[in-house]
């Protein structure tokens, strides 16, 4: 089988290339990651050269260019079946897709007032109009999951899946703007961080000598 190709943007911010190389490490299957910094004058032409999209991620394989995140999730589902990226059993998949595609397309004020910002911490940041509503939709889609699919282990559907890979961005966000949680919520977020995929993420991108002025929060 050909190897895949990620191409992302910068580890410390791009929370979207984030949620597809969880799932692309879920996968097992070999990739190659192809950065392009968000940063550099010439990105938007590179993006542009390499997907239609102009945005990341993109995943490269056999000839296929994938540009969207929950694309690329389930186009992994389907070559590495075994890999358990949607749960098994309908109804928790079924609800797992939802808050997956729920995660996808809402929840802009907790992205706009609350930048992905993994090296920073700015406890009580971020609260701009909007953050409170969506983070209490986030925290009844964890409790409902949890409480109905999670009985087997500690994240949303029990074992790791691509539902906890589309809100690992999120928690990330809750660590960096120290959102005070509930007792179940603290322990799914401390679950998801030590996620080791996503310590492996956290590593590289502490490691990333670039400063993206408009993605800082001051």
């Amino acid at each position: 089988m050909p190897k895949c190709t990620l191409v992302i943007g910068n580890k410390n911010y791009s929370s979207w290339s984030l949620r597809a190389y969880l799932a692309l490490r879920q996968s097992g299957l070999p990739f190659a990651e192809q950065l392009i910094g968000l940063h550099e004058p010439d990105h938007q032409q590179r993006l542009l050269a390499i997907s239609p999209a102009g945005r990341v991620p993109v995943l490269l394989h056999d000839g296929l260019v994938i540009w969207d995140s929950l694309a690329i999730i389930e186009y992994l589902a389907e070559l590495a079946p075994a890999a358990g990226l949607w749960p098994a059993e309908p109804a928790a998949r079924a609800e797992a897709r939802s808050i997956a595609a729920e995660m996808h397309s809402s929840f802009a004020a907790l992205r706009s007032n609350m930048p992905m910002n993994l090296r920073k911490s700015l406890p009580g940041r971020g609260q701009g109009p909007g953050v409170a509503a969506d983070l209490g939709r986030i925290r009844t889609l964890w409790r409902d999951a949890l409480a109905r699919f999670g009985r087997d282990g500690p994240y949303l559907f029990g074992a790791w899946s691509a539902a906890d890979a589309m809100y690992a961005p999120v928690v990330t966000r809750l660590v960096t703007y120290g959102v005070a949680l509930d007792a179940g919520s603290q322990a799914y977020v401390d679950a998801v961080m030590a996620w080791p995929a996503l310590q492996e993420w956290r590593t590289a991108a502490l490691a990333e000598p670039w400063i993206v002025p408009e993605d800082e929060v001051d």
